[in-house]
């Protein structure tokens, strides 16, 4: 499942309500803690939660109890921007010209 995906279940209308924790997506909608996708008033189903856990006041092993759907799909990493050449091209220059000079001389 993508983020996009995962969105899309966020317990409102009627809609599942699923929270991913490491990679995993839980299944919360049949909690009394989850209601209408918001837990605490803190937290909202349809969201990657992982990092929001680690400073929650209950350990993963709760989140874990939840009937497992599916797993999140890591986004691929954006391209990289292609690598200038300037900097070798500044080294070639210098290095000719520093041969032109000492011939020169």
């Amino acid at each position: 499942m993508t983020r996009a995906e995962l969105a899309t279940y966020d317990g409102q209308n009627n809609r599942p309500a699923y929270v991913a924790v490491g990679g995993i997506v839980y299944d919360v909608s049949d909690s009394p803690m989850w209601q209408n996708g918001r837990h605490a008033q803190a937290h909202q189903a349809g969201c990657d939660l992982t990092l929001e856990l680690k400073s929650a006041p209950h350990i993963a092993a709760v989140i874990e109890r939840f009937p497992s759907v599916d797993r999140l799909i890591k986004s691929p990493e954006p391209p990289s921007a292609p690598r200038s050449k300037a900097p070798i091209m500044a080294i070639i220059i210098v290095v000719v010209l520093v041969l032109v000079w000492t011939l020169m001389r």
